[in-house]
């Protein structure tokens, strides 16, 4: 990778609930004053959006934001800079006349996860670990065991048993060390804990580090770059974990602060399962929070989060830009997820099809516009999914 002059460094990092501050410069997991997120916090004055010109189309062309400190620890396989496809076909069947979509099936190991674990695996080396764990529901484990063995590390991957066979075999391919457990991600969530007892590793655990975020945020610095540094009015995303959500509204706000953009941001809509809505149940006020919620399997893997760490988060980010949580069923979404495929030549996962059914729940509810320009962030490939979906 070229090397690219940093303008800014990290400053700290910070607990997302009371701001206390921790030392970047050391492993550091989740913040033990509140048990919540920690966030990476950057001094960053004086950075123009010059600096990008003539920079590789990555990720880590945002470098002065980014958390690794020195060029040579950066673990990469070029994720990032996923092209912003206009929906024309879709948009005038249903008018929607600015429909885009940005298509992260299109980074190393065909999904949004690429962006995260770079960063994570990144910081990892950075701290001389040399082993890695992570409870995932699919896409996580096989990004993680793919930057592991660009890094020369040890991965762990704990995984649900029913998840489809390509996933095992993808983490298996690239060398990790695949454990299986009956039960949802909260499970391996929990076998990851008792093996970290045992084992000195770095937890890759959603929001249990500072750093998949800082990847994840990429999406938003690039959405405000491909659409000429204008954010559209209105954001879906398919929500799990929560992260690359929390991370993009991160990303706007730094790009405020940078002076990019202007104070105008989108309405951040999460769209879950209707097997596993631990956010639509909370924002209903059905229960106080997750921490007891219990979820079903969906077809789409990366939707069966029944415990977000960053529950908090993602409700805020939700209430600040007006948006909200929808829940849409596995048939209704397997469905629009063929209807993309026919109709724009695009096979995306079960969760981008939930975007896109849960746009046309949204519009006919008036809670969207339709003439407002739409991004739908598609966050995998479809081709991993077929074995449950046919």
């Amino acid at each position: 990778m070229p090397t690219v002059q940093a303008l800014a460094s990290v400053s700290h990092l910070e607990c997302s609930n009371c701001r206390q501050w921790y030392d970047a410069y050391k492993p550091q997991t989740f913040a033990s004053c509140c048990n919540k997120p920690l966030l990476v916090k950057y001094t960053s004055e004086g950075i123009p959006r010059s600096v990008l010109k003539n920079r590789p189309a990555n990720m880590w062309r945002y470098r002065e934001m980014m958390p690794v400190l020195e060029d040579n620890n950066i673990v990469s396989l070029g994720e990032g800079m996923t092209p912003i496809l206009h929906l024309q076909k879709t948009g005038e069947k249903y008018g929607l006349p600015q429909l885009l979509m940005k298509d992260e099936s299109r980074n190393p190991t065909g999904s949004f996860k690429a962006r995260g674990i770079s960063a994570a695996i990144s910081k990892a080396k950075e701290f001389g670990m040399d082993t890695c764990i992570i409870p995932t529901a699919g896409n996580a484990g096989g990004a993680m065991a793919a930057y592991c063995a660009v890094a020369g590390m040890r991965a762990i991957i704990v995984m649900p048993a029913h998840t489809p066979k390509m996933f095992m075999d993808e983490c298996e391919l690239y060398g990790a060390e695949l454990i299986l457990v009956d039960g949802l991600i909260n499970d391996c969530a929990r076998k990851v804990a008792e093996i970290k007892q045992h084992i000195d590793c770095f937890d890759v655990s959603t929001l249990k580090e500072p750093y998949r975020i800082e990847g994840k945020k990429t999406m938003g610095y690039e959405i405000a770059e491909q659409l000429n540094w204008e954010l559209p009015e209105v954001i879906l995303y398919p929500t799990g974990g929560g992260t690359g959500l929390i991370g993009m509204w991160k990303a706007f706000h730094e790009m405020i602060a940078l002076g990019w953009i202007e104070n105008r941001l989108p309405k951040m809509i999460a769209v879950q399962a209707e097997n596993c809505q631990p956010l639509m149940q909370t924002w209903l006020g059905n229960q106080p929070n997750a921490k007891t919620y219990m979820g079903k399997p969906s077809v789409a893997n990366g939707l069966v989060v029944p415990n977000p760490f960053g529950e908090d988060l993602i409700l805020q980010v939700l209430k600040q830009s007006g948006g909200l949580p929808i829940t849409i069923n596995d048939e209704a979404m397997t469905g629009r997820m063929k209807e993309l495929a026919r109709e724009e030549g695009l096979l995306v996962a079960p969760e981008g099809g939930a975007l896109l059914q849960g746009l046309l729940n949204l519009i006919e509810k008036e809670v969207i516009n339709r003439n407002e320009k739409i991004v739908l962030l598609n966050t995998g490939s479809g081709y991993k999914y077929l074995e449950n979906i046919l």
